[in-house]
């Protein structure tokens, strides 16, 4: 499926960009991370980077030429496709010629300008201050209207070069680096660590040191009182903020490392440098971090003694036993009020809309899992390999939708669209909710390469790394709640899927074979489907054959 590239903002301020040169012409395969182009800022050129694969199908914009922030700068997809539907909808204004838009636009610059003159006096006590420079909440991706300020790696006196990293901003589909485009020092934050704000809000100030920016604050202040902004930090709050931020001089990136055996350790910047000076082995620490990241008062707390206390917490994380509740007095009624992170808001959004215009069935099969049982086994002796149920499960609903190619479809106003591609999402739960990571052409992979893949992008999505490319493009999806004991459940079908099946737990019961009451294991598989794209019969036949696979798993294996 194509995808459309628009003029990035590469910059606060930018509202045009002018494309210097081209770096992939058309008919050039990209891969993901190639530079497309450099792109010309009002700041400066810069590089800029595809977030997709596949084949560059059309320049939008030539070389010296020079656009508006998300006009259409070119289009990825597979070779030979169809993209005239994407090109002719590039958003050119085509109701008014070029000399209606002149006159309309000096008549508005006219009307702009007698606007200013009558309020030069009222806003001169809130004139910007020479050499400062406003930076406002960035719009990271193409659907984020809101961001949060997951971490600052700069606080307020500190000097800021032109490229450092400011901060850590959470939008609707990761937590990515935002860096400065200004030198000098940061004169003012105005959202604090963990508070979100619309884009364009106040993010902060960054000029020459010393500078009085009260003034300006004043009337800015009030444009940000909508974004939820709390109350003022207390001397204690402000000590802890300095001592993160420290912690946290260099990107996230540097905050991690790995530990013996090949996983990674997450530690401040800081904790690293001291535990190097003390020589201390990170593998030894206990962080008490978020997500059990290290941190300066971990290395400032460690003793030699403790060692063989990691192995202890470990077990105790990996059962995932409750913590112990503090006890509250009977006849107390008390509340704990947890943030909505911006991922959490577009989950239940998107959730809703699905459920609520989505006119959701379910239908139920039992699967004998006898055979899938055995066979797993004999796959999982080999050397190197290591299949999971849910990977068979992947692979057998990939195949079943190679052969029922009405459940691989989606629901539009005007039509029906039954996708020739069978690209499977897996729901993986995180703190903040639910992520669907996306495995494309899945039908063509074997259930090792499956497994590998999932296990990839399970681990990213849990640390917070998924690129929004690797969650776009599913047409139907699986989710496992078995491992949890979890017998049989319906899910809410990830639009525009037409359907998302609910794999349970295996299950030990009697069951009868031959006439005969003998011990069995099954599984019971739920699809929920949308009845405007997927009729009952249509359903039941996609079940029936994904069960066959199941149940026959050396039919997978061709």
């Amino acid at each position: 499926m194509a995808e459309v590239i628009k003029m990035p903002r590469l910059s606060d301020t930018m509202e045009e960009g002018v494309v210097a040169q081209w770096l992939k012409k058309k008919g050039d395969k990209v891969e993901e991370g190639d530079i497309l182009a450099e792109i010309e800022t009002d700041k400066a050129t810069m590089e800029f980077e595809s977030f997709y694969e596949g084949t560059l199908l059309h320049i939008g914009v030539e070389e010296g030429e020079g656009a508006p922030v998300d006009a259409l700068l070119a289009i990825i997809g597979e070779e030979g496709e169809d993209i005239s539907d994407l090109i002719e909808g590039k958003g050119e204004d085509k109701s008014e010629d070029k000399k209606e838009k002149e006159e309309k636009e000096e008549e508005e610059e006219s009307s702009d300008k007698e606007e200013s003159s009558e309020d030069d006096d009222s806003s001169s006590d809130s004139e910007i201050p020479e050499g400062v420079e406003i930076v406002t909440m960035p719009r990271l991706s193409d659907t984020m209207e809101e961001g949060t300020v997951a971490s600052w790696l700069k606080k307020e006196g500190d000097e800021v070069e032109e490229g450092d990293i400011l901060a850590e901003i959470e939008t609707d589909k990761a937590t990515m680096e935002f860096e400065s485009f200004y030198s000098g020092t940061l004169l003012h934050i105005g959202i604090e660590e963990g508070e979100g704000a619309p884009v364009d809000s106040l993010l902060a100030i960054i000029g020459p040191e010393g500078t009085d920016v009260s003034a300006f604050l004043d009337k800015a202040k009030s444009g940000n009182k909508s974004s939820g902004k709390k109350k003022p930090a207390s001397s204690d709050d402000k000590e802890s903020k300095e001592e993160s931020s420290s912690e946290s001089s260099s990107s996230s990136e540097s905050s991690s490392s790995e530990t013996k055996d090949g996983g990674r350790i997450f530690a401040s910047p800081l904790a690293k440098k001291m535990a190097e000076e003390k020589g201390i082995d990170l593998n030894e620490v206990n962080g008490s971090g978020e997500n059990g990241r290290i941190v300066k008062k971990d290395i400032e707390d460690f003793k030699p003694s403790e060692k063989s206390a990691p192995a202890a917490k470990q077990e105790e994380k990996a059962s995932d036993a409750p913590a112990v509740q503090t006890y509250t007095p009977a006849g107390e009624e008390s509340f704990e009020e947890v943030k909505n992170s911006q991922m959490r808001k577009t989950i239940a959004k998107r959730l809703s809309e699905s459920k609520f215009n989505a006119p959701h069935y379910y239908l139920t099969i039992e699967v004998d899992m006898e055979n899938a049982m055995a066979s797993r086994k004999q796959i999982n002796e080999m050397p190197d390999v290591k299949v999971s149920f849910n990977d068979m499960v992947i692979k057998a609903s990939a195949m079943a939708l190679r052969k029922h190619p009405q459940v691989n479809s989606s629901w539009t106003p005007d039509h029906m669209k039954i996708a020739k591609h069978i690209h499977m999402g897996v729901a993986v739960a995180v703190d903040e909710g639910l992520v669907v990571p996306v495995l494309k052409f899945a039908d063509q992979m074997q259930m090792t390469q499956i497994g590998a893949n999932v296990k990839e992008l399970a681990g990213k999505a849990r640390n917070k790394k998924l690129q929004p490319k690797e969650m776009e493009g599913s047409t139907f999806t699986v989710s496992n709640l078995g491992m949890f004991g979890i017998q049989e459940f319906t899910s809410i079908i990830n639009q525009p899927n037409s359907a998302i099946l609910s794999v349970g737990a295996i299950v030990e019961k009697p069951v009868v074979k031959n006439g005969q009451i003998v011990v069995g294991h099954t599984m019971k598989l739920t699809l929920a489907c949308d009845h405007r794209t997927v009729d009952g019969a249509t359903g039941a036949q996609f079940l029936q054959t994904l069960r066959t696979y199941m149940e026959n798993p050396v039919t997978m294996l061709a």
